[in-house]
């Protein structure tokens, strides 16, 4: 039984393999939304917006370096 599961995986990741581009695309815009609708605004809406703010470019900044840094 293991083995027909292990077949049945293989052929699904076959098959979405030319579509997985698409899915990351899409979740890369969810992730987005949902910090950019929900996240952001909820720390700027209790008093702390400064912290929030340098909080938020540091990350920013951070995660870019790693990127060109490590490729």
């Amino acid at each position: 039984m293991i083995g027909v599961g292990g077949l049945i995986g293989t052929v699904a990741v076959w098959l979405v393999q030319p579509l997985m581009r698409w899915f990351l695309g899409f979740a890369a815009g969810a992730m987005l939304f949902i910090i950019s609708h929900e996240i952001i605004p909820e720390t700027h809406g209790r008093g702390f917006e400064t912290h929030a703010t340098i909080a938020l470019t540091f990350g920013f900044v951070m995660m870019m370096s790693l990127d060109v840094t490590l490729g």
